[in-house]
């Protein structure tokens, strides 16, 4: 599914335009990645809990000539979902 579907998707079961579905859809992926860059947790009931992780820098490989290189530290986001959400998968 695209955003373009999601936001179509919203509008219909909210009954309000597309334009005030992307607003509200804009507003809360803008929220969500401020609260993961500042609080670094995000926990949704029923939904799920976003946490922001810190990767340890680790050696890799190149594939193409099988060299050893360094692969960065970095920071990923993980999710964890949440037991209604697992049950609905079912």
């Amino acid at each position: 599914m695209t955003k373009a579907e999601l936001v179509a998707r919203i509008a219909g079961e909210a009954q309000v335009t597309r334009s005030d579905a992307e607003k509200t859809l804009n507003a809360l992926i803008h929220s969500i990645t401020d609260i993961l860059q500042n609080q670094g947790r995000l926990t949704l009931a029923g939904f799920g809990t976003f946490l922001v992780s810190e990767r340890k820098e680790r050696e890799g490989r190149n594939p193409q000539t099988g060299e050893p290189i360094k692969i960065a530290a970095t920071r990923v986001v993980k999710f964890k979902p949440g037991k209604a959400l697992k049950d609905s998968i079912k």
